[in-house]
């Protein structure tokens, strides 16, 4: 997989957002793989961002959803 999604899995300890002021901890708890989609836009209106491949639960308890380049090794 080009997009370094090798390189995690549900239940992994992961650091999201590494190297940023925002870094912190967390456990993938959903992979959505191929599901994740496009972005849709009409005519001129942007409505949605394509979606994430993961979701992951920050040690803080919140939910993020982020992909594999926003993703480090715990």
């Amino acid at each position: 997989m080009a997009d370094g999604a090798e390189d995690f899995a549900v239940d992994m300890n992961v650091r999201v957002y590494p190297g940023s002021d925002r870094e912190t901890g967390g456990v993938i708890v959903e992979d959505f793989g191929g599901t994740t989609g496009e972005g849709v836009d009409v005519a001129s209106t942007h409505f949605a961002d394509p979606a994430r491949r993961w979701a992951v639960r920050l040690d803080s308890g919140e939910l993020v959803f982020v992909d594999s380049h926003q993703l480090g090794r715990a």
